[in-house]
């Protein structure tokens, strides 16, 4: 997929949420982002397995405030607030997350409904929240593509 349906997707909240990261789409997701001035954070899980290891990844990937508080509670306040970030829009990549979700299916489960939530209620103001997980093998093929 080029740049341009990227741009044209990513701007469209209705259509926001978790799919799978396209193989080789990386420089038409940069190219549409940065377009549409969108922050795009990348999360590398390579070696997380646990809940802890998540939080603690995606707190430093996206710089969350002084006040995160390293549980689920925190991580939804954080993704539902971004007022540190203002943008109109975000992309979440989840890199190499097949280690997270064969070692702790549950947290990894509880990590996307958290992730999920914030996108339905950033929806509601029209603002784009996206997550796209990036994996190594078909073992996440009840993922959505990104279309």
């Amino acid at each position: 997929m080029s740049a341009l349906p990227f741009h044209t997707l990513l701007s469209r909240a209705e259509r926001a949420g978790i799919y799978h990261m396209p193989f080789a789409a990386d420089l038409a997701l940069e190219e549409a982002t940065e377009s549409l001035e969108y922050p795009m954070y990348r999360v590398d899980l390579a070696k997380v397995t646990d809940k802890e290891g998540f939080l603690e990844a995606i707190s430093k990937a996206m710089d969350f405030p002084d006040w995160f508080g390293h549980n689920w509670d925190a991580l939804a306040d954080c993704l539902t607030d971004l007022s540190w970030m203002g943008a109109d829009g975000y992309v979440i990549i989840l890199d190499h997350a097949d280690g997270f979700a064969q070692a702790s299916p549950t947290d990894f489960a509880t990590a996307l409904s958290v992730l999920q939530d914030a996108a339905d209620t950033w929806r509601e103001d029209g603002v784009p929240l996206w997550t796209l997980v990036g994996t190594a093998s078909d073992g996440l093929d009840w993922l959505q593509d990104i279309e």
